[in-house]
């Protein structure tokens, strides 16, 4: 009988910055890929030199140079699942949107990244514009903060209404995270376009300041989907998973800022 070979792995991309501290972007996306048993790929659209303190530079690597990045990943490997980063410049916006709508990728997370915590703009208005109108249609799910929210919808908005007027942009599902608003207990909302129902994610707020936490949520979605799990579930383990990170995170640079390891996932 002839051998059958070893099962070929999932593949999960991530299009994201790169973060020379390690705390975030394309770094904390593979961890966490790895994490949940899947095989991780990147597409860097910007290179940061960046530590727990600051963002000191940001060079966007050109759009043809990232096209030709996903050229690659996409002729070789069986990509379950893609999760949309820091893009960095309007033309990439338009690069990576109207490359993955000639795939048909079918499970799209994007995790809108337009402002550094340190309020450096990291996308300039017009690729804002660009998200909205021809990236935010691909995605399965979007999962901006409240102030990124807004920056979306032109308007502040409660988290709950956010995530339901965020589907106007063509979004199969909005995630509106709650960790910005004040409290002893953080409300995120997820809406979903197929009924008028949002469900809520709440948790204790943890007296940590962490970095990264973004991107490890969105991943974790993002690697939930490519295991085939629904939408909802994948956001549940997502939640869960980035609480264990949290409870777990440590301290590596010369601030108190905490960086998120790796945790292992079960099942």
């Amino acid at each position: 009988m002839r051998s059958r070979g070893p099962a070929k792995q999932r593949s999960v991309l991530t299009i994201a910055g790169s973060d020379s501290g390690g705390g975030a972007g394309i770094q904390a996306d593979l961890r966490t890929f790895t994490a949940f048993g899947l095989h991780g790929l990147s597409v860097v659209s910007a290179v940061t030199a960046q530590n727990t303190r600051r963002v000191v530079s940001i060079h966007c690597v050109p759009a043809a140079a990232v096209e030709r990045q996903l050229e690659a990943v996409f002729a070789d490997f069986d990509i379950r699942a893609v999760k949309i980063g820091m893009l960095g410049s309007s033309a990439t916006v338009a690069r990576v949107a109207d490359f993955l709508r000639r795939r048909h990728v079918r499970h799209v997370v994007v995790d809108p990244v337009l402002v550094a915590s340190s309020g450096r703009r990291l996308l300039p208005e017009r690729g804002v514009a660009l998200l909205r109108e021809r990236l935010l249609p691909l995605a399965e799910l979007v999962t901006p903060n409240r102030p990124e929210a807004a920056a979306l919808l032109g308007r502040t908005l409660d988290g709950a209404a956010s995530a339901r007027a965020l589907l106007a942009f063509g979004a199969r599902a909005a995630l509106v995270k709650g960790g910005h608003a004040p409290g002893r207990v953080v409300r995120d909302f997820l809406a979903t376009a197929r009924d008028s129902r949002v469900s809520e994610f709440r948790h204790r707020r943890l007296r940590v300041e962490a970095h990264g936490t973004g991107c490890v949520l969105s991943a974790a979605v993002a690697a939930g989907l490519a295991l085939g799990h629904p939408l909802e579930a994948a956001v549940g383990a997502a939640q869960s998973y980035l609480q264990a990170a949290l409870r777990g995170s440590y301290l590596a640079g010369a601030s108190r800022v905490r960086l998120l390891p790796a945790q292992p996932v079960n099942g």
